[in-house]
């Protein structure tokens, strides 16, 4: 297993190939290849390297994968009998790069990207005559939706008459307002009565 020892920031960070690094935020932007030369220790299998203090021609490829903070610190001071009360929060940012490559004067530059394309090319021809077999079975389906929506206006139409039948709540309505007819007249009987008084 090929690993190495880096300083980055001040704190040292153990790089594997393959792997991530979470560092002191940098100022780089994502997707930046970055190229780490302060190597403390070189392991390749049985073989170590101990720098003095680096080891030379020997840095290690990354590249910036994103930018994050990290979770939330609280800072508490606390002085009892002078009332020293502070509370303070922090979160602190950092840099996630992804380890490349140890070694090497160059990046080398791996194309994995092209063989994933064609594994998805190669699904969908795989699945393109499944959809068309299926295809026919839904439009089918649509033509028998069809016919039922054909049968539902004549569902509409035997329902009519029998809402026809119902005039009776028209008539209903007619008698409400001789009600409120009979009610005026009671208020103006009231109306003569002081009249009769005097």
């Amino acid at each position: 297993m090929k690993y190495a020892i880096v300083e980055s920031g001040g704190k040292q960070y153990r790089a594997v190939e393959g792997g991530t690094l979470e560092v002191d935020r940098l100022p780089v932007e994502a997707g930046a290849n970055i190229k780490l030369e302060q190597i403390l220790l070189l392991a390749d299998g049985e073989n170590f390297t101990v720098g003095t203090p680096l080891v030379k021609d020997s840095p290690v490829w990354t590249t910036v994968l994103e930018h994050f903070k990290g979770e939330k610190v609280t800072i508490f001071n606390y002085s009892p009998k002078k009332r020293i009360r502070v509370k303070t929060g922090h979160r602190q940012n950092y840099t996630r790069l992804l380890v490349e490559q140890i070694g090497g004067s160059e990046l080398m530059k791996k194309e994995p990207v092209k063989k994933a394309e064609k594994v998805v090319e190669a699904k969908a021809e795989t699945a393109s005559p499944k959809l068309k077999a299926e295809k026919p079975a839904k439009a089918e389906s649509k033509t028998g939706t069809a016919a039922s929506k054909a049968k539902k206006p004549a569902a509409k139409a035997e329902k009519a008459p029998a809402s026809k039948s119902k005039a009776a709540p028209t008539k209903k309505s007619e008698k409400k307002p001789a009600k409120a007819a009979t009610k005026p007249a009671a208020k103006k009987s009231a109306t003569t009565k002081p009249a009769a008084k005097k």
